[in-house]
Formats: C-alpha cells, sequence, structure tokens
C-alpha cells in the first residue's frame, strides 16, 4: 500500500485530489488536473 498524498492547484492552492503514492519514489508528483476553483486544468502538485 502507498503513502496517501494531496494534489495541490499550482495556482490557487486550492488542493482538490486526494491519491496514493509508491513510497519507493522519492520525487514530488505533478499531474495536469481540472480545478474547479481556476475552472481548468491546471498542473497539481503533491502537498504534506
Amino acid at each position: 500500500m502507498g503513502e496517501k498524498i494531496a494534489l495541490a492547484c499550482e495556482i490557487c492552492q486550492s488542493r482538490n485530489y486526494n491519491t496514493e503514492k509508491n513510497s519507493s519514489i522519492s520525487d514530488r508528483i505533478e499531474i495536469k488536473k481540472f480545478c474547479k476553483r481556476c475552472n481548468r486544468h491546471t498542473i497539481h502538485r503533491e502537498t504534506k
């Protein structure tokens, strides 16, 4: 089982998504997803 993380929008810093990450990956995850507050697709980065 992976480590639970939250993904935050790069523009508005809203934490919109929760996911799991493989514990052997040390880099922060960056995924392009839809932000409900910005109403467009933006980069979402891993937060703690």
